[in-house]
């Protein structure tokens, strides 16, 4: 490895452009292989349906409880492949298009789609042919995610669900084609360089967008750009010990970009609504390709995209789902299991589909194990009270709430720190100019 001359400052940028990239297809490689929580493994161009709304054992970051995940990782390079899904009876269901680089390029379900029945063709980057009467879905790059979510109105309305996912089928048009799947970095490398040739090897299988070309090559000092052989097998003790520091330098640096990002806030809030609008050049069937939803400035643009794939990947574009997640409460301080808070909804989030609330421990973001096994609340879930004004007053503390409604209008929280993140489906304008705003998280005991 005597040709690696990167310094801290090129590592750091190749982290941060490479983040993205590495984690999507080591999760891509989970869903394949073990499987994830609920989601059992599944090979390519193959539906993973989960048969339950997640809970605490669903060890996946900032999971949701809404909905019912069917995953599928696809792999074109067996060449075009149809997708078929049922008809909803107007359920809420969305499958979302994420390429290996993390962009969502495509929307299918009922706010994009609709929810009558239906055939997409799916197909590779350059395919050109005749699509025999289907709606076309160019990928950007050979493998790329289909995360589908099913609305649930609880444990009574899973069988209903569960015949939808069922339906919803994937055929390659050859049948017989083998996937290629990810290439394989050189088994030879170090764990000190490990994650440069993954970006190494995969960058090259599944190229960027032509506007960060320039941005990989400017990196070539690392080695990423090698295509022959990988650059790290052979490297000196001083140079991986200092290369392991230098990649522990772009964590802290993703880190910081996670925790000091671009996003608004109000009232403690955290107003994420353009984590993911760093896609600029794919947008195929039921996205936006409006100024709204890009992020243009070159350089804020890779360190979020690299936040959002550490802090929520396959998230949504705020038009189909708007997040915002807080940690403090009305006094600006942490969010935690020791006090008790009321959240007055007044009135409920505007939105074309439903919302909720749900429950994360800090720092792991996994749902929160508790006695009456709520993970979240919303306007779907039973029991819940209104006041007379159609407000909605939520209460959140470690211990059940005396009184009736505020334990029927209880979100368990744990013992310590925590995080609730707000999900508004299919949003309405309100939500995303701002004129709706969340109030604050207010202490009940002062």
């Amino acid at each position: 490895m005597s040709d690696f001359q990167a310094d801290r400052e090129t590592i750091i940028r190749a982290y941060l452009y490479g983040f993205p990239l590495v984690f999507n297809l080591e999760q891509v490689t989970r869903y394949t292989t073990t499987g994830v929580g609920g989601n059992p493994a599944a090979p390519f161009n193959t539906f993973s349906h989960a048969r339950a709304l997640a809970g605490p054992e669903d060890t996946f970051v900032t999971i949701n409880n809404d909905t019912v995940y069917s995953m599928a990782q696809i792999d074109l390079s067996v060449g075009p492949v149809e997708l078929h899904v049922p008809d909803t009876g107007g359920r809420y269901y969305v499958l979302q298009f994420v390429d290996a680089w993390t962009n969502n390029f495509a929307y299918v379900g009922h706010r994009a789609t609709g929810t009558g029945e239906g055939t997409f063709l799916l197909v590779p980057p350059a395919w050109s042919g005749d699509a025999g009467g289907a709606a076309v879905i160019r990928f950007p790059t050979t493998v790329a995610s289909i995360v589908g979510r099913w609305a649930v109105s609880g444990d009574d309305d899973l069988p209903a669900v569960h015949a939808l996912q069922d339906a919803t089928t994937l055929a390659a048009r050859d049948a017989d084609a083998t996937p290629a799947g990810l290439a394989t970095p050189d088994p030879g490398v170090p764990e000190s360089a490990r994650f440069l040739e993954k970006l190494r090897v995969w960058s090259q299988q599944f190229p960027p967008a032509t506007r960060d070309l320039r941005l990989q090559e400017s990196l070539a000092s690392t080695g990423i750009t090698d295509a022959d052989a990988s650059p790290y097998t052979s490297i000196p003790l001083s140079q991986a010990a200092q290369l392991v520091g230098d990649l522990e330098a772009g964590r802290e640096a993703l880190q910081h970009a996670l925790t000091h990002g671009s996003s608004p806030e109000a009232n403690g809030w955290n107003l994420t609504f353009h984590v993911f609008d760093y896609n600029l050049d794919y947008f195929e069937l039921g996205t936006l390709d409006t100024d709204d939803f890009k992020t243009t400035d070159p350089q804020r643009r890779i360190e979020e995209r690299a936040a959002a794939a550490l802090g929520g990947l396959w998230g949504n574009h705020a038009y189909e789902a708007a997040y915002i997640m807080t940690y403090v409460d009305d006094h600006g301080e942490q969010l935690t299991g020791a006090r008790t808070y009321a959240l007055r909804l007044d009135p409920p989030p505007p939105v074309g589909a439903f919302w909720s609330l749900t429950m994360y421990s800090v720092p792991e973001f996994y749902l929160v194990d508790n006695p009456i096994a709520r993970y979240s609340i919303g306007d779907r879930t039973p029991g819940i009270v209104y006041d007379d004004d159609g407000a909605l007053t939520i209460t959140i503390s470690h211990t059940r709430p005396e009184g009736d409604i505020a334990a029927a209008n209880w979100l368990p929280a744990p013992e310590g720190a925590f995080r609730p993140v707000m999900r508004m489906y299919e949003p309405e304008p309100a939500v995303l100019d701002g004129s709706y705003v969340v109030p604050a998280i207010t202490r009940v005991d002062r």
